[in-house]
C-alpha cells in the first residue's frame, strides 16, 4: 500500500510506482470517483493513442456490440468497487 501526505493547500504527490503503473505524466488528467463505501478511486481520464494502439484489433476474435462492452465494463466495476 502506498501512502502520501496532504499539504496545507490540499495537494498530494502521487507516488512514482503508482504514476508508472497508471502511465501518468505531467499534464495528464485524472478523476476521483467516490464509491458507495466512501472510498476514493483515482483514474486517468485520458490516454495517448500510442498507449492503446493495437488493442482494439485482435485477429480471430469476434466483434462485440457497444451494449455488450458497456455491460462487461459495468460488471467489472461492480465486482471491483462494491
Amino acid at each position: 500500500m502506498q501512502q502520501t501526505t496532504l499539504t496545507s493547500k490540499g495537494q498530494v504527490t502521487i507516488p512514482k510506482s503508482i504514476r508508472e503503473l497508471l502511465y501518468l505524466h505531467a499534464g495528464d488528467k485524472i478523476e476521483f470517483i467516490i464509491t458507495k463505501k466512501n472510498e476514493v478511486v483515482l483514474r486517468p481520464i485520458t490516454k495517448k493513442i500510442d498507449d492503446v494502439f493495437g488493442r482494439l484489433c485482435q485477429t480471430g476474435k469476434k466483434a462485440v456490440s457497444i451494449e455488450q462492452m458497456n455491460l462487461a465494463i459495468m460488471k467489472k466495476v461492480r465486482e471491483k468497487f462494491e
